[in-house]
């Protein structure tokens, strides 16, 4: 019996298991909508702008593991989706894209609504097809989520041009997939591994530098059994909070640009580093002629083209990081390498540094301090949520003031820093995991940029919380012309905004505002236990800056740890000339 693409592809999509489909319907692929309207197995999500259901399949991977699908059509459907591409792209979320394509012989007329995805997404898709006849369509999708979610995880675009979507073929759906150009080495190389074993035997100043790949191949296990085995520190990337618990004794925290103090130092001062699942980003490393002068560098990557790219390994390991991993660990262990006393002078110096510079915030008088409600929310929440954040100032203090225990709860946009990201991937997650408590965490400025999805929140009764840390500024860009362009705040004030209490009310959600740091904690619980959308106007102290902060074209270890005293040139700051970065009156 032969189907039209579009049932294939529904029962394509099935075969893969997904539930959960989040669309926005068009002229091209209405066959397709026709065809889900009848399908009980697979829930669509209709998200109210294409960007932000694009953003609900990043969050929904991102807290699952598992690829997330949008569906939207051709044209403006179609390119609404490319910055959550590039996002995906970045931050190696696993993503399939589904877009509507004009009719076959109507590519390339200019025809309404019609551009070219294949060719607009190729730089920030890991793999992206064109379907030209609908006999291939299924090995397209069986190929689109292998690729998607093996090796180094990222979003694959499949265009369907309206007449393929109604073809009809025999369907088959095939059992596994070959690609002879595709095929990731998922176990190191056996002498490498003896190799950093050796290195890891002969350390003094150790560090494990863990980033996103140890989330994206499921190794937050044995990411911990290294550690606690061979007694080394762990410091987290931005995206790989979680990937350790925050509260572990061994974890030094969020290391870069506005990092722990300790982390930075530990790094900038170990004799090796064993970096998992990372690709030594810009935000991380500093200026790179400094970074980690005296370290030997031990890089595990599944992605060939990240070792090498910004920092030279000593000992380069292409691998799966938990495949990778088990073995290192068996190696370790048996090397009876844990000795208790091994590192004592190495742990008594992160303690000194702890204690120069902790984490801290002075939260006095009624005025709210942003890093305040951070750790209100930490506090009443137990550790438990899912977090999701928008980009900015409030990021970072999610990152630094929120531990995290747990792997994939902490989402956020890493490497293209995507204002509007936090509320649509919070809703992503919260589908994928209805019975468990969701936040957003995000400004002013980006939580009005896919605002229109709390429609999308009330309607499919997703109770996310939203606490929006208000400062009526663009909190990052005016710390940054504060310091560095003589407080100047060109376009960075944003003022008023909406009222965020009555605009929530207006599409259905709760509206709640906190002014005095007394309320802070009352707002959150009687937040906590209303089910259904909730958003909470935080209004905090307009000119809280966000340190430590390794300014641009510092060395990793150049921190600055407050507001400078008087005017200061941007080369003064960046120099950061006295020890440890610090700048005094």
């Amino acid at each position: 019996m032969k189907m039209t693409g579009s049932q294939i592809l529904v029962a394509c999509l099935k075969k893969e298991g997904v539930k959960t489909l989040f669309a926005y319907p068009g002229g091209v692929n209405l066959p397709i909508f026709d065809v889900l309207y009848d399908e009980e197995a697979i829930d669509v999500v209709l998200c109210r702008h294409e960007q932000g259901g694009a953003h609900m399949a990043e969050g929904f991977a991102r807290a699952t593991g598992k690829a997330g699908v949008v569906l939207v059509t051709s044209g403006p459907g179609a390119t609404n989706t490319v910055t959550a591409i590039a996002d995906a792209a970045m931050d190696s979320t696993p993503m399939i894209i589904l877009t509507g394509q004009v009719p076959s012989q109507m590519i390339g007329n200019d025809a309404f609504q019609e551009a070219d995805m294949v060719g607009i997404t190729r730089p920030c898709t890991k793999y992206n097809i064109l379907v030209k006849d609908v006999n291939n369509l299924a090995q397209a999708v069986k190929e689109a989520f292998y690729i998607a979610t093996s090796g180094r995880p990222g979003p694959v675009l499949i265009d369907l041009p309206k007449d393929v979507v109604m073809a009809k073929a025999a369907f088959k759906y095939p059992d596994s997939v070959y690609i002879r150009s595709y095929s990731p080495n998922r176990k190191g190389n056996k002498w490498q591994l003896k190799q950093a074993v050796q290195e890891i035997l002969k350390a003094k100043k150790p560090v494990i530098y863990a980033g996103g790949g140890v989330l994206a191949s499921e190794a937050p296990k044995e990411l911990r059994a290294l550690a606690e085995t061979a007694r080394i520190p762990v410091t987290n990337t931005l995206m790989g909070l979680g990937g350790f618990p925050g509260t572990h004794p061994l974890s030094l925290g969020m290391l870069g640009m506005h990092g722990t103090y300790w982390a930075n130092m530990a790094i900038h001062n170990s004799d090796l580093i064993i970096a998992v699942g990372s690709r030594f980003d810009d935000r991380v490393t500093g200026r790179v002629k400094d970074f980690a002068p005296n370290a030997r560098i031990i890089h595990i990557d599944i992605d060939p083209t990240s070792i090498h790219k910004v920092i030279t390994a000593n000992i380069p390991i292409v691998g799966d990081a938990k495949t990778t991993l088990t073995e290192l660990n068996q190696l370790v262990s048996a090397s009876g390498n844990g000795t208790s006393e091994k590192y004592k002078d190495w742990f008594e110096q992160i303690e000194v540094w702890k204690k120069e510079h902790p984490l801290t915030y002075e939260q006095s008088g009624e005025m709210i301090k942003p890093q305040y409600v951070i750790d209100q929310i930490y506090q009443t929440t137990r550790g438990e949520a899912i977090i999701a954040t928008d980009v900015g100032q409030h990021q970072m203090w999610a990152a630094q003031f929120y531990k995290f225990d747990h792997p994939r709860t902490f989402l956020t946009s890493g490497g293209l820093g995507t204002m509007g990201y936090g509320l649509p991937a919070a809703l992503g997650a919260q589908k994928a995991f209805p019975d468990k408590l969701v936040f957003c965490i995000a400004g002013d400025g980006g939580i009005v940029m896919n605002i229109q999805e709390l429609t999308t929140a009330v309607e499919n009764k997703l109770p996310v919380k939203i606490a929006i840390i208000n400062n009526r500024y663009l909190g990052m860009v005016r710390q940054w012309q504060q310091l560095f362009y003589d407080k100047r705040y060109s376009s960075s004030f944003i003022g008023e905004q909406p009222d965020f209490v009555k605009l929530s009310e207006a599409f259905g959600a709760v509206g709640l505002r906190a002014k005095e740091a007394k309320d802070v904690t009352p707002v959150l619980e009687e937040a906590l236990a209303i089910d259904k959308p909730v958003v909470m106007d935080f209004c905090v102290d307009e000119e809280e800056n966000c340190y430590p902060m390794v300014p641009a074209g510092a060395a990793i270890h150049e921190m600055v740890f407050r507001d400078p005293v008087g005017p200061r040139p941007a080369e003064e700051i960046l120099k950061a000339k006295k020890a440890g970065g610090i700048l005094t009156a």
